[in-house]
């Protein structure tokens, strides 16, 4: 059985999509960063390794620093 450990949880914007992060620990002995992206009734489920995860992230922040305070609610 999986063990889940929840890592954080926020609402994006501008379209107030709730995102989940939690650390997945598989019976296998492996682990993954499960992303969890919820619009309306709808989910996406993302189960990604430690080098997908970075690589996004760094991804994501590069897209941040390029946008400074674009779209951010104030």
């Amino acid at each position: 059985m999986e063990e889940i450990t929840k890592l954080d949880k926020f609402t994006s914007s501008p379209f107030r999509q709730e995102i989940e992060l939690q650390h997945v620990d598989h019976e296998a002995g492996f682990a993954t960063l499960r992303v969890r992206i919820r619009e309306s009734k709808r989910f996406t489920v993302f189960d990604i390794d430690a080098a997908t995860a970075k690589h996004w992230g760094l991804a994501l922040l590069d897209w941040a620093k390029t946008h400074n305070d674009e779209g951010v609610e104030k």
